[in-house]
């Protein structure tokens, strides 16, 4: 049984928390990825970045859903929500763009354990860690590999 360590990307591209989103844009697309770990000065990751994230950007703000309960309007989304998302399209740097709950993988775990999270999580890349340190990154192009053969 392979595992991710088998397959996985050790020449990891990193960012930034004070990159500008413009430059993370042409590095996620100069090195065809989809996305990149964001690391602090010691090298702890702070968050990923991905394409979505910044492509969230150029989307049109959703008026947030609402309804009527006895003459009081009650929200169908959080203020939390709202803020974030908001934060999001306005956002100029990496740290304020990034995603950061970064789900990541271990280097042991099963390729089958790796794709089942990708599929289930909607996610397409995962930073591969032994214990706190980042040794790796998974795309599902690397899962695609062994599938291909």
């Amino acid at each position: 049984m392979k595992l991710v360590k088998d397959i996985m990307t050790t020449e990891v591209i990193t960012l930034a928390p004070d990159t500008g989103v413009t430059q993370a844009a042409k590095i996620l697309l100069e090195n065809h990825i989809n996305g990149a770990p964001v690391l602090d000065g010691d090298g702890k990751i702070l968050g990923i970045l991905c394409q979505s994230d910044l492509i969230t950007a150029q989307k049109r703000f959703p008026l947030p859903s609402i309804f009527t309960l006895l003459d009081g309007l009650i929200p169908l989304r959080s203020q939390s929500d709202i803020e974030r998302e908001l934060g999001k399209m306005a956002a100029v740097t990496v740290e304020k763009a990034m995603t950061t709950k970064v789900v990541t993988v271990s280097p042991n775990a099963t390729i089958e354990d790796a794709a089942t999270l990708m599929v289930e999580k909607k996610f397409h890349t995962l930073p591969v860690v032994d214990g706190k340190k980042l040794v790796g990154i998974l795309g599902k192009e690397d899962i695609l590999k062994v599938v291909a053969g």
